[in-house]
């Protein structure tokens, strides 16, 4: 096996590097496992869904926001769809481990960042919450409705 197989085909470098695994498994001594780019590949597949699930997460808000800036849009059944869309993917990806490592109000804040760079029918967004009006518990189950009334109820306060 070259050793820069990984850098060059990084299919068939997984692939061997599985098959040489499985003899570990089984008990064999095996010498060609690339130990440290297994263990990178490993770290980073969590890391992976981690970022797929904070990716989310910012779509939803972004979505949210949207809803809540521009009330009575052309666009805002679309919109509901693309956040439930968003949300069951979440319940394939988030791990119970992951909380620690998402701040949803950081993720909130790029959101609202994101919204005030869009403009629909020549009008920016209406004021968005200063802090996020739910949380990620919320965020994972909540139906959309309460989603978009926790937007409406924390700016009209």
């Amino acid at each position: 096996m070259p050793d820069d197989l990984y850098e060059h085909d990084v299919l068939a470098w997984s692939e061997r590097q599985a098959e040489l695994l499985r003899r570990v498994a089984r008990g064999e001594r095996v010498n060609d496992v690339d130990w440290d780019h297994v263990v990178e590949e490993i770290e980073d597949v969590g890391l992976s869904h981690l970022y797929a699930v904070r990716s989310h997460l910012f779509q939803m808000l972004v979505l949210l926001l949207k809803l809540h800036g521009w009330p009575d849009i052309e666009s805002e059944q679309h919109w509901r769809a693309e956040i439930d869309a968003f949300q069951i993917g979440l319940m394939d990806r988030f791990a119970p481990s992951m909380r620690q490592r998402i701040d949803i109000e950081k993720i909130h804040a790029r959101a609202v960042r994101q919204i005030g760079l869009i403009q629909y029918g020549g009008k920016p967004a209406l004021a968005p919450p200063a802090t996020c009006p739910v949380t990620l518990d919320q965020l994972l189950s909540a139906p959309v409705e309460d989603l978009e009334a926790a937007f409406s109820v924390r700016t009209a306060a």
